[in-house]
């Protein structure tokens, strides 16, 4: 037996996108893996580890006790970390990327399959893959927005303060409407947000501008991650914003309303429904798969 033989199998990972927001993928069916914050982290260094916006661990629900009450709802629970470790409600875009893995690993197959997310059990819609190969859009109901409040929400960068609106997906986003999304910065740290306190656990924080009829462009800092290319609750709870902003509240005209959403990796198209199922629809890729080295493992989690 050579040496090479004789090493002890990796842990199998995948990685892929949903415009652009990048994920590790770990797929971890039987819940034995322990995988803490600094592992998370180190897994999602772009130039120590795999590299990524987050990480999503596959994990079926009846083996996780976070999800173990939804596992009559939901056979897959999705397991997300933000990229520094910590752990996030929901994030649309991984949760089309788990779709997409699903169907991929032979899991479930195209069409409806139900995902338990720590925002409860939400459902994505695989389409089916075109004719020349291409992957179907994968659309996603993301629940209902909050709008909690407080009222007077402020969001600044510098000496520029914006009034913002406060926005729970089953995360929380506070969206401010400017006139250049260059006004946002680097983004690199959070934005400042007022009054003290009204993100006792943080928020994301969207700068948004417009483009034309119901039509916007966005950029986000992810709380935990930093500026990202996509954030599928962050272009949700912009959709929501503008629809309020815009007079066009379903709820109120008895209408969908359906807004496109261009991020700086691609576009999402957004709908609210009169009940206020807000639906997120979009692209999602597997580009590789691979293993993470025992050794590496070891040392990162002994």
């Amino acid at each position: 037996m050579s040496a090479s033989s004789s090493q002890p199998a990796g842990i199998p990972f995948l990685k892929g996108h949903g415009t652009q927001n990048d994920f590790v993928i770990v797929p971890d069916p039987d819940g034995r893996l322990d995988i803490g914050p600094q592992a998370v982290a180190a897994l999602c260094d772009r130039r120590a580890g795999i590299g990524g916006d987050g990480l999503l661990r596959v994990v079926r629900s009846a083996a996780e006790p976070a999800a173990a009450d939804l596992a009559d709802r939901a056979e897959w629970f999705m397991d997300y970390r933000n990229s520094d470790g910590s752990i996030a409600e929901m994030c649309g875009n991984g949760l089309r990327v788990f779709a997409r893995y699903l169907v991929e690993a032979g899991h479930a197959k195209p069409g409806e399959i139900a995902v338990a997310t720590r925002a409860g059990v939400l459902t994505a819609r695989v389409a089916e893959d075109a004719e020349d190969g291409t992957a179907g859009e994968i659309t996603v109901d993301m629940g209902r927005a909050k709008l909690p409040g407080p009222d007077g929400i402020v969001v600044a960068v510098g000496e520029r303060r914006w009034p913002a609106l406060n926005v729970n997906m089953g995360n929380p986003h506070a969206v401010a409407f400017v006139e250049s999304l260059e006004h946002a910065g680097d983004l690199l740290r959070p934005p400042l947000t007022s009054p003290e306190g009204a993100y006792p656990e943080g928020v994301n924080v969207e700068f948004v501008v417009d483009r034309g009829p119901r039509h916007v462009a966005m950029r986000v800092h992810e709380r935990g991650s930093g500026e990202t290319l996509s954030c599928g609750t962050g272009a949700c709870a912009v959709a929501v914003a503008s629809i309020r902003r815009d007079g066009l509240d379903p709820a109120v005209t008895g209408e969908a309303a359906t807004y496109a959403v261009d991020l700086p990796g691609g576009r999402l198209t957004i709908t609210e429904h009169p009940d206020g199922l807000v639906q997120m629809t979009g692209a999602a890729v597997i580009v590789a798969a691979g293993e993470i080295d025992p050794r590496w493992w070891a040392a990162l989690t002994g």
